[in-house]
């Protein structure tokens, strides 16, 4: 009888520190691929659009998606999938050639020389 309640004990204390494991508001990164602010627009969007995500935001420069999860209704798996749905790649998912050729012409950060178009006009901006 006691070793019944031990171990009912036991796996109740495990359950409970998992579950304190995940917090409401967790903040968390990721690196996304993209060139421009129509990619920032897209990226925000599909981060925001999964649920659990209260905030993100996408530096165009270091291309690091920032954001404020509730780990509880999701992670980040979740939302590196729903950002390759959009075209974008991040370090773990790959957007399909699909999603990723959807995306606006000027928005190919997989093409070099649209990639360097970019920077260089920033470099004009300066």
């Amino acid at each position: 009888m006691k070793k019944g309640l031990l171990i009912v004990f036991a796996v109740l204390m495990t359950m409970t520190v998992n579950a304190q494991k995940k917090k409401k508001n967790a903040k968390v990164s990721i690196e996304v691929d993209g060139v421009c602010m129509m990619c920032k627009k897209r990226i925000e969007t599909a981060a925001l659009k999964t649920k659990g995500v209260k905030f993100a935001s996408w530096n165009v420069k270091t291309h690091e998606l920032s954001m404020i999860i509730d780990e509880r209704k999701t992670d980040i798996k979740t939302i590196q999938k729903k950002v390759a749905s959009v075209g974008h790649d991040t370090k773990a998912i790959k957007a399909t050639d699909e999603a990723y050729n959807s995306v606006h012409p000027c928005c190919k950060y997989r093409d070099i020389k649209i990639v360097e178009d970019h920077k260089n006009e920033g470099k004009k901006k300066s």
